[in-house]
């Protein structure tokens, strides 16, 4: 019985199915191939409507360009966060810096304890504060740059190696790269969107070209009917249990050969 069935199955004729495009690549081949076609071949030989061509015509070129336009903003945007993360590394390491100094100061009795309110620091508070993230660095460079500043305006003795001013460079530098990281983030933010709104229009102008074309060829034998689609871009794929079928008629024909 099981080598009944078995052979059943073999003798059942192949039925891929129609696999409509899930990748922008996938998508972008499926309209150039239609569009080809509608280059090459007269109208009354084309096998989708002139409103269809019309419609992938005016599409194409936008969905391209939006495409290249996203790629070369993400390409960007990694590009320039290696830069961005050496600013954030100094950044941090110059305002640390700038704290422990401070702190082995007033250890030493070179400055007093009040010193660390100007920083925004408890009066007994020799811990680092925590500058893991981008809001803390920000938050405190600002607080120690405004409070060394507001020091020096009494005239009390600078912190120095690393100074205010030098930290404020490496400061400012962060700050910029962070708001320009940030610019890029939203720039491709926004290209992410149009373009997932310019995916659904592809699949709805790729599903409708595919519909006509296997609409025009409903009264071709299958395999033929499929060949002449695919001319057009239409994609079939075989089932899982398919190309098991399809492999196990390859072994066979080898064996027989």
């Amino acid at each position: 019985m099981i080598l009944v069935f078995f052979q059943q199955q073999i003798n059942r004729p192949l039925m891929p199915y129609r696999r409509l495009p899930n990748t922008d690549a996938a998508r972008m081949k499926a309209l150039k191939a239609a569009l080809d076609k509608g280059k090459t071949l007269p109208p009354f030989n084309l096998s989708f409507s002139q409103h269809s061509l019309r419609k992938l015509q005016a599409f194409t070129p936008t969905y391209e360009q939006a495409l290249v336009l996203q790629k070369q903003s993400f390409e960007q945007q990694i590009k320039k966060n290696n830069l961005y993360k050496e600013a954030l590394q100094k950044a941090r390491l110059y305002i640390s810096h700038f704290i422990q100094v401070t702190n082995l100061a007033i250890i030493r009795g070179e400055f007093p304890l009040k010193t660390r309110k100007y920083f925004g620091l408890g009066d007994n508070s020799t811990t680092l504060p925590s500058l893991k993230t981008e809001k803390e660095v920000i938050e405190i460079g600002e607080q120690i740059i405004n409070g060394e500043t507001e020091r020096i305006r009494h005239g009390v003795t600078c912190v120095t190696n690393p100074t205010i001013a030098v930290v404020k460079v490496r400061y400012e530098l962060f700050l910029d790269a962070y708001n320009y990281q940030k610019t890029l983030q939203k720039k491709n933010k926004l290209l992410l969107e149009k373009l997932a709104n310019l995916r659904n229009e592809a699949n709805q102008i790729i599903l409708q070209i595919w519909n006509e074309v296997e609409d025009s060829y409903k009264d071709l034998p299958e395999d033929m009917k499929r060949e002449k689609a695919s001319q057009y871009g239409l994609a079939y794929v075989y089932r899982k249990n398919e190309l098991q079928k399809v492999r196990f008629m390859e072994t066979n024909q080898k064996d027989i050969g």
